[in-house]
């Protein structure tokens, strides 16, 4: 049987009109965060497997480089590439550092609510603070990003990926059981499992979980031990306040796809949409002397939004028949036209995909 034509599982091509709304889309995205101070980089496919930071090696496709004999990966992210270029080529630039980037991204599977292999990639990141203020602007630029799609509904999910690691440390009893095994058990809210081992004082956080005020008030119900903890949950409300229009819920513990996050984390999700059409959230990116430097990004999955319908342009084509004259042809498009040069006479327009054809000195339905 012969493979010609055929794709492997999870990769398709991107056919007329959805391959133009995807490059639309992303330029849509870019313009949004450029337009809020954020300069774009371009960072390659491949790179030596060790350079990627973010992804989970898991999700990588991988070979042997014929030429260094390395292990080359593309990369199932673009947000760790970003932290490369800011802490090597940009370490000496001011903080904070804001840079966007728009590319392919592949894996090595999908899953049940996305299963695609090569997805589109765009996203910001600042690089140098992760305060409120940062986290402020960046789910700003994130929600009027996916605004200017066209897409409705907007939802955005936050979490707090260090919370049960802080209130370990600050002597919340784990039982019989260990962090690892409660932050497992949380994510699968497993009420039965941490009484079992004894980890009882953490049950409550399952139940703080829903709108995002709601569950902030059941959050300062319990005894937490200091105010380090309480300000983030301020920074939290003041955070959904300033999202306006948008609906806004909090899962305390959530860690799954957040593991490198630190004091914040969150999701993006849109109508229409099974799985989200972005993430994000504050982190840390290693300089090369150990030093750890502040982040706070968004990575949104363009795909998704063009499946959607969105970012197909309005404007309308014209068969321009044999001998229409270049002049006339060029004013049209100034106007907004399509313009498609018929090669021969006789060529049909609706063949060609035209609604219109210019006849008679005039632009006339086809």
């Amino acid at each position: 049987m012969t493979s010609f034509g055929l794709l492997p599982e999870g990769l398709r091509d991107r056919l007329p009109p959805q391959a133009q709304a995807l490059a639309s889309l992303v330029r849509t995205l870019t313009d949004v965060c450029a337009a809020h101070g954020y300069e774009r980089v371009a960072p390659p496919l491949i790179e030596y497997e060790a350079s990627l930071a973010s992804g989970s090696s898991r999700e990588r496709l991988r070979f042997t480089d014929p030429v260094s004999q390395m292990t080359l990966a593309l990369r199932s992210d673009i947000t760790g590439q970003v932290g490369r270029i800011a802490v090597t080529r940009l370490a000496g630039q001011a903080r904070p550092l804001r840079l966007m980037y728009a590319g392919q991204v592949a894996r090595v599977r999908g899953d049940q609510l996305s299963p695609e292999r090569e997805r589109t990639q765009a996203g910001a990141e600042l690089i140098g603070s992760d305060s409120p203020a940062a986290a402020a602007e960046v789910l700003a630029v994130a929600v009027e990003a996916l605004t200017a799609t066209g897409l409705t509904g907007l939802s955005v999910d936050l979490t707090m990926p260090t919370l049960v690691a802080d209130l370990a440390a600050a002597g919340w009893s784990l039982g019989r059981a260990s962090l690892s095994d409660v932050q497992a058990w949380l994510d699968g809210k497993d009420v039965g499992a941490l009484r079992a081992a004894g980890a009882d004082q953490y049950v409550p956080l399952i139940a703080a979980a829903g709108p995002v005020h709601s569950a902030l008030a059941a959050l300062k119900q319990l005894d937490l031990p200091n105010d380090a903890v309480l300000a983030r949950l301020d920074a939290i409300a003041a955070l959904a306040d300033g999202l306006n229009g948008v609906s806004v819920t909090l899962d305390p513990t959530e860690r799954h796809g957040f593991e490198y996050q630190t004091w914040l984390g969150f999701s993006l999700f849109g109508a229409g949409l099974m799985a989200e059409v972005g993430r994000g959230g504050a982190y840390t990116v290693a300089h090369g002397d150990g030093r750890q430097e502040a982040a706070i990004g968004f990575s949104l999955y363009v795909d998704g939004l063009v499946d959607l319908g969105l970012g197909q342009e309005a404007r309308t084509r014209v068969l321009l028949p044999v001998g229409t004259s270049a002049d006339i042809g060029a004013e049209l498009r100034q106007q907004g036209w399509i313009t498609v040069a018929a090669l021969e006479a006789g060529a049909e327009a609706k063949a060609l995909n035209c609604s219109h054809i210019f006849a008679d000195g005039a632009v006339r339905p086809a």
